[in-house]
């Protein structure tokens, strides 16, 4: 899209490039701009305005992640609007330059198009037809001939040229308007949910021939979110019916009411359309069927207020602030274990400090509680999800490579809440599955590419039995127990080409699922080789069911126990990625036990609604290093205590990269610590500030005896000197010359046993920190410590005057310099016991 420069301003910051000009209503800019995510300062007055754009649909996800695109021209009330919400900055609209160029062109949009991009410019083509305004591009796309598509809109007009529509989206002049490539206009907006028309609006059915063009119930789903679930969900109506007949008649589809009834009634639908699961008329299917869908909440939220689940305890939403050295970290510990044990069994660790770490590192192991350090890299692609290239095969190493891919990883922030989904409560616990005396095993259903992957996992869990593909012979025979008379019978008959022998799969594999395969053994599904989807207790024998297709006809009935089509990584409960072998027994030493065992026992419900379910912890260490609102996104939100799963106002979100649904389990608690030293709490994300509870740990005298006692040592005498004195005397000075967020904590001396440890302390952890605070000015550094001007009596700071070089005067070089220095031995005699 080009921009004439005679009244177009612009702004070029960084990756972000934007044009605007001034109009009677107010500053507009155009449609095809791009703003930046993140910029700078972090306080930003424009950023509230900024983010109902996004909700809007305004602002829209660029290709480039750094980036947002405005899908549509938007009237700002002023020019330092305009100008913040660009730079996501602070700005008096002075970022607004003249264009010197003739003319500059936006980036092309290539991604896949959305409904409001759409709508979006086919605003714009009306404007376009009133008044001329978009001339510079829709001028050179001419008259419309061959190819239209139909508005979800209801309009004067609903019918506009591919053409034109998709170029204005795109920011391209020039383009194809048909089907034969999957970036032809009309191809794009098909492929986009919208309906391609002839110009009295009758359907065009779309060439059988492409493959590159979205089809059947697919198809079906897309058509019945644009014109009927959006259109009734902007104009705010409580729910939405979609009649099979009206839904086929709009897409000009024929005879399709099983298809259209299949796929309106599916999970699919609910998922893409963001509804909950619909009420139906019968006869189900025909063309008179309606599908009724009832709005819950907000686009991309879904409220959870249905049946009444499992209690849960009340969440802890915690942040320990306080200057360096009091023990912050430490005390998460303590806390974490408390919520995962209770009250009654930390108290009984409070003094037994190896105690406390040998239960905290049991939890850790049990993926129970979970450790993380913020910095200022972390982003939310780290902590809730994100995508990370990848090359080979997904099916393992083994595959041949199938080149670079970005595949969605989930952070440690979902790893965790998935987890904690798994908690169990009293009942499950008592009456618990546990791994003991069975052998278990990796299997594949399914391969995860293939299209039909989906169905058949949904197959065999509905069913309640596992499946093996490989032969398509009948083992039920008695002989079969023998697994030289399986290689007898493939040689024979088997279709697979190629020698065989008791180590092929056709054979080793089988042999295994017929007679290694024990009622009671356990199987995990995996989902490609880095993913698990479900685990089972293998419950049957070996049965053959036939398929017309003549594959996975190998059965054996199975209870499942755990089951989540996204899956989770594989090594939540195995040090390393499964291998692409079908079906194959698992060295328990390299299983977390306790971790598969949790899972296999999540299903068991609870008779009592008032059971709580296990907590589970995550522990964020220097919490205010981080850019919050970065890292967290929505979970902001969905942190609060009553929005969690289960709790009244619980509300999900679909994530942005795997479009999962996602909600915070009420069973997960955070607690983060915060050093003041580093950062002011002033700074951290307002939002943030009012979903935790701050508790303040500072210098503790008392906690310093504590610990020397522990050790059979005396804080107040401790080789002659007075550490609780020391600490006192040195917080009181650095409270007066600096301020109290920069006291020095009593955890720098907890692990002095001597004189020496003293000295050592102070030499290089105390003085280096206090040269930090003051910004090597030793004349603060010596008054903290008690060292005057380091001339008289000095005890652990000594200067000497420099004297000034030939040339100079004192009075040029402003007073006297002097050279400051770390004495060799330290006198403590002020603090002495």
């Amino acid at each position: 899209m080009q921009v004439e420069s005679t009244d177009w301003l612009i702004i070029q910051k960084e990756l972000a490039l934007a044009f605007g000009k001034p109009v009677l209503s107010g500053f507009l800019v155009r449609a095809g701009s791009t703003a930046m995510r993140d910029g700078s300062p972090t306080v930003k007055r424009n950023r509230g305005e900024r983010d109902r754009l996004v909700r809007e649909g305004v602002l829209v996800p660029d290709e480039n992640p750094a980036l947002f695109r405005f899908s549509a021209d938007y009237v700002f009330t002023s020019r330092s609007l305009a100008a913040g919400v660009v730079i996501d900055g602070n700005s008096n609209g002075g970022h607004w330059q003249e264009n010197p160029a003739a003319t500059r062109k936006l980036s092309e949009h290539s991604g896949p198009l959305t409904r409001l991009e759409v709508e979006a410019a086919m605003d714009a083509y009306d404007r376009y037809q009133q008044s001329g305004e978009h001339a510079a591009i829709f001028d050179t796309f001419g008259e419309p001939r061959d190819f239209w598509v139909r508005s979800t809109r209801e309009r004067p007009n609903r019918i506009y040229p591919t053409k034109p529509i998709v170029g204005f989206v795109q920011n391209k002049t020039q383009l194809n308007g048909g089907w034969g490539q999957k970036t032809d206009a009309a191809a794009r907006l098909h492929n986009a949910g919208y309906i391609i028309v002839e110009a009295d609006n009758a359907p065009v059915p779309p060439p059988e021939r492409y493959d590159h063009l979205a089809n059947n119930a697919d198809r079906i789903r897309l058509c019945a979110r644009n014109y009927y679930v959006e259109p009734a969900r902007e104009n705010g109506a409580a729910k939405v019916a979609i009649r099979a007949s009206d839904l086929s008649r709009d897409m000009g589809l024929r005879d399709a009411f099983p298809a259209i009834c299949s796929a309106l009634g599916g999970e699919k639908f609910q998922k893409l359309a963001n509804v909950p699961a619909p009420a139906h008329t019968l006869p189900n299917p025909s063309s008179s069927t309606v599908f009724t869908y009832q709005f819950a909440a907000l686009e991309g939220h879904q409220i959870m207020t249905l049946q009444p689940t499992t209690a849960m305890p009340a969440t802890t939403n915690l942040i320990l602030y306080g200057p360096p050295g009091t023990g912050k970290t430490y005390a998460t510990a303590w806390e974490a274990v408390r919520l995962c044990l209770g009250d009654a069994v930390a108290e009984t660790l409070s003094n037994n400090r190896d105690a406390l770490m040998a239960e905290y590192h049991r939890l850790v192991g049990e993926g129970r509680i979970e450790f993380i350090t913020f910095h200022q890299s972390m982003a939310y692609e780290d902590f809730v999800e994100g995508r990370q290239p990848t090359t080979g095969s997904d099916e393992g190493e083994e595959g041949t490579s199938a080149g670079f891919r970005l595949e969605t990883v989930p952070g440690i922030f979902r790893r965790i809440a998935k987890r904690a989904e798994t908690g169990l409560g009293k009942k499950a616990i008592s009456n618990r599955i546990t791994t003991e005396g069975r052998q278990i095993y990796k299997m594949s259903v399914g391969f995860s590419r293939d299209a039909g992957d989906q169905e058949l996992f949904e197959e065999v869990i509905e069913g309640g039995y596992t499946v093996l593909d490989w032969e398509d012979i009948d083992w039920s025979d008695p002989r079969y127990e023998k697994a030289e008379e399986i290689l007898k019978t493939c040689e024979a008959q088997g279709k697979i080409e190629g020698p065989v022998s008791l180590q092929s799969g056709q054979v080793s594999i089988t042999d295994t699922f017929r007679n290694r395969l024990k009622a009671g053994d356990i199987i995990i599904v995996s989902k490609g080789n880095r993913l698990i989807r479900a685990i089972g207790e293998v419950t049957g024998p070996y049965e053959y069911h036939p398929r017309p297709e003549g594959r996975f006809g190998h059965r054996r009935d199975v209870q499942w126990l755990w089951h989540d089509p996204a899956g989770v990584p594989v090594t939540e409960i195995y040090d390393g990625n499964f291998t692409m072998r079908s079906l194959y027994g698992l060295n328990n030493a390299r299983l977390n036990i306790p971790v598969l065992e949790r899972y296999m026992n999540s299903a068991i419900t609870e008779i009592d609604a008032d059971v709580e379910r296990e907590a589970f912890v995550l522990i964020i260490d220097e919490i205010n290093r981080a850019n919050i609102s970065k890292v967290f996104g929505e979970l902001i939100t969905l942190l609060e205590p009553d929005k969690r799963l289960g709790q009244p106002n619980a509300l999900k979100v679909h994530l942005p990269y795997s479009r999962d649904e996602f909600g915070v389990p009420a069973n997960l608690h955070i607690i983060g610590t915060m050093n003041t030293a580093d950062r002011s709490i002033a700074l951290l994300d307002t939002a943030l500030r009012r979903r935790f509870t701050f508790r303040e740990l500072m210098p503790d005298v008392d906690e310093l005896r504590r610990a020397l006692t522990t050790r059979q040592l005396d804080a107040g005498n401790l080789d002659g000197i007075d550490l609780c004195k020391l600490l006192l005397k040195i917080n009181e000075r650095i409270e007066y010359l600096f301020d109290r967020e920069h006291q020095i904590g009593h955890a720098y001396f907890t692990s002095c046993r001597s004189r020496a440890d003293v000295e050592d302390v102070m030499r290089h952890k105390i003085i280096p920190l206090l040269a930090e605070y003051f910004y090597e000015d030793w004349s603060k550094v010596a008054a903290v410590l008690g060292d005057g001007d380091g001339t008289n009596g000095s005890r652990v700071l000594e200067a000497r005057r420099l004297a000034a070089p030939a040339g100079f005067s004192d009075d040029e070089l402003g007073g006297d310099k002097m050279r400051w220095s770390v004495k060799a031995s330290f006198d403590f005699s002020d603090f002495a016991a």
